[in-house]
């Protein structure tokens, strides 16, 4: 299967429907009426359908088991024919697409299993994907191209040549895949007035985005929340608290993490941890979505 160890959970929804076609007006009628010699068609239907949205995994071995935490099926008669439409929710990784369509699916297979012995010229239709909500197809898209960004690591051995760095490099890269070109890249020591040198340049530079990555460790030369947390004027928690968590799940120690956030006037400040998985953790669980905050802060609202 996929790897999705990745993603992060959000709302899914998907509708899928299909098709029974009838050859004679009686079979819909014995439908409505319940009269079918096998039973109650629509309701036989429904459960088949609650049961194969649960069991998709099981029999289409490429999705991945999911908790379905809404699922309804719908029927609408037009004319000779039977319209099934199904609709599931979770919050998930991945989407439920597969698991609508296979309710469906199944919905109409025991429509036609229980209408062949009245109805010898019933078929089944166009099954197929109606909506689909939910994961990156229906995330905003962010305007970047104007963004300007810098990254700057903090970091004592990087500084002096005694190592090479991977992370902020790493960082550069992964602001460009998002869209932004224009990315300033430099290496201060951890100290605080080095720190707080490069904020005050790149305010009055205009930047809108600055990244630091490094120093928000424990040891006593982890100073960079110190240093810039003077300069937030509008702390933004929810940002943290959402990497540290992704990060939680995936390697217990992110909670030492000591990451702060928040707009130094009209520029987006992001500290990061210095290693390199933690920074791709950080990216995954932030990007593209964090840069919303900037037609917010524009008033263009949510």
């Amino acid at each position: 299967m996929v790897d999705i160890t990745f993603k992060t959970f959000s709302l899914r929804k998907a509708i899928a429907a299909a098709t029974v076609k009838t050859s004679d007006i009686s079979t819909v009628e014995a439908v409505q009426n319940g009269t079918v010699p096998k039973g109650n068609v629509l309701e036989f239907a429904r459960a088949s359908a609650l049961l194969a949205i649960k069991k998709t995994s099981d029999v289409i071995p490429d999705c991945h088991p999911l908790p379905v935490e809404f699922a309804a099926i719908n029927y609408e008669m037009s004319g000779l024919d039977i319209n099934i439409t199904v609709e599931v929710h979770t919050i998930y990784k991945t989407g439920v697409e597969v698991e609508a369509m296979h309710g469906a699916s199944v919905a109409a297979l025991v429509m036609y299993d229980m209408l062949k012995p009245i109805d010898k010229n019933v078929e089944i239709s166009s099954i197929r994907l109606l909506e689909k909500l939910g994961g990156k197809s229906s995330q905003k898209n962010i305007e970047t191209e104007n963004l300007t960004a810098a990254v700057v690591v903090c970091s004592d051995s990087v500084s002096q040549e005694i190592k090479n760095d991977t992370s902020g490099k790493l960082l550069v890269d992964s602001l460009n895949n998002h869209g932004i070109s224009n990315v300033d890249y430099s290496v201060v020591p951890d100290d605080v007035s080095a720190i707080q040198e490069k904020i005050e340049f790149f305010k009055n530079k205009g930047c809108h985005l600055l990244v630091f990555t490094g120093g928000t460790g424990l040891s006593d030369r982890d100073v960079t929340p110190e240093a810039v947390f003077p300069f937030i004027t509008k702390e933004i928690p929810g940002i943290m608290e959402t990497a540290r968590n992704y990060g939680q799940d995936r390697v217990k120690t992110s909670m030492l993490s000591r990451g702060i956030a928040g707009f130094s006037d009209d520029m987006l400040i992001l500290t990061f941890p210095g290693s390199s998985g933690a920074v791709k953790e950080y990216v995954q669980a932030l990007f593209p979505q964090v840069l919303h905050v900037f037609s917010v802060k524009n008033g263009d609202g949510h």
